[in-house]
């Protein structure tokens, strides 16, 4: 069984791995996309630190399904209510030509088509850690933490782990899906290790499951049940007051389960 199990991960890892020309596109779509948003920030007078987040950052996107999310930095001056209506003009000008979507999570931000690749400048306040103004300031933070921790081979594990969850339909943490986010897949690899061994740990999964990789809770474990009801915990790395869980509706979680036994 085993054997088996290794036979069918290998191909669909061979599948779901960008090669090397489909590596060199994306990053070269990347840098150029990056020097727009640069090039925009100061026409319009914004002093941005713009850099690629998300998977792409990451190496751990999905052959012929990479997004690229571009954060844009701004200072703290930049009152509140402002940041999204200055950020989504400097993310039009930056993408002019293409197919351009305004989305909302927390404030607006835009969404682009561009050459068949969609990608997300999305707004966030130059904040030090733990000072957030704003949910979008942790992703610079979360994408160090990944790149950081993160070895080699488990960007492999990764990406098995993502294509299994939208194959089953549990991947995604916006609201209409209410499943998994990337980040906490890649969370999940690196507390397990693996992806067999992720799928091991669920398949057992009888009481609510708990994850806290850097030990923040560690011996004040009554704290943690006071904080957080869901029945996965996952605490941010780089937040100790946030599940990164917390989006995973039961059903996705059980639906995931399920899918886990069946699969081993």
């Amino acid at each position: 069984m085993q054997g088996k199990i290794e036979r069918v991960c290998a191909a669909v890892l061979e599948k779901v791995t960008p090669k090397k020309r489909e590596r060199s596109e994306m990053e070269a779509l990347a840098e150029e996309l990056e020097r727009k948003v640069v090039s925009a920030s100061k026409d319009f007078g914004v002093e941005a630190d713009v850099r690629v987040e998300g998977s792409v950052a990451k190496d751990t996107w999905l052959s012929r399904e990479g997004d690229i999310d571009i954060s844009m930095r701004v200072p703290t001056t930049i009152p509140r209510k402002s940041l999204g209506s200055i950020c989504l003009k400097i993310a039009r000008k930056s993408t002019e030509g293409s197919k351009q979507i305004e989305r909302f999570a927390e404030h607006p931000y835009l969404e682009a088509i561009v050459d068949d690749t969609r990608i997300n400048i999305v707004p966030c306040y130059k904040t030090k850690r733990g000072e957030w103004l704003s949910a979008t300031d942790r992703t610079p933070f979360h994408t160090n933490y990944v790149k950081k921790h993160l070895k080699e081979q488990m960007k492999g594990d990764v990406r098995l782990l993502k294509k299994f969850m939208k194959g089953t339909g549990v991947y995604g943490a916006e609201i209409k899906v209410g499943g998994f986010s990337g980040y906490l897949c890649e969370l999940l690899i690196l507390r397990y290790k693996s992806f067999v061994n992720a799928l091991k740990a669920f398949a057992q999964h009888k009481k609510r499951i708990v994850i806290d990789i850097e030990g923040y809770y560690k011996g004040r474990e009554n704290e943690l049940e006071l904080l957080f009801k869901e029945p996965l915990v996952t605490v941010d790395p780089v937040d100790r007051g946030r599940n990164v869980a917390s989006a995973v509706q039961p059903k996705k979680l059980y639906t995931f389960v399920a899918a886990a036994r069946a699969f081993l």
